[in-house]
């Protein structure tokens, strides 16, 4: 199992990025997938996670309004798209898969497999 994150970088408060997830090393329909970030000293922290069987998706508050998650099976990718990006954005973003679905969403504890991260900064 292979999860491997790209599209951090640096934006201004307000602009937008997209992060994409490359799945590899399992059947991609069968996993559901989230986002997740961290800043030093504080807790991974999910942000919105996507049931491939059955679509389903949930957003953290943080998130709602301003983030999409989407999975594109042909591709095995999952994307992140970030709009309205604010400073305290500011964190690396992981990627995480479950097998079906996750016993509770947005809970680091029900992932099993993670990408490395991939930085995201927002200027203000």
């Amino acid at each position: 199992v292979q999860l491997v994150e790209s599209g951090g970088g640096l934006v201004q408060s307000g602009g937008s990025l997209t992060l994409s997830c490359a799945a590899s090393g399992f059947t991609f329909d069968d996993f559901a997938f989230a986002w997740f970030r961290q800043v030093p000293g504080k807790e991974r922290e999910g942000v919105a996670d996507i049931v491939n069987r059955d679509g389903r998706t949930n957003y953290a508050e943080s998130a709602k309004g301003r983030f999409t998650i989407s999975s594109d099976n042909a591709k095995n990718t999952v994307t992140l798209r970030m709009d309205r990006l604010k400073p305290e954005d500011t964190a690396v973003y992981y990627c995480a898969a479950e097998y079906l679905w996750p016993d509770f969403p947005l809970a680091a504890d029900s992932y099993d497999y993670w990408g490395q991260g991939t930085q995201v900064t927002v200027s203000s």
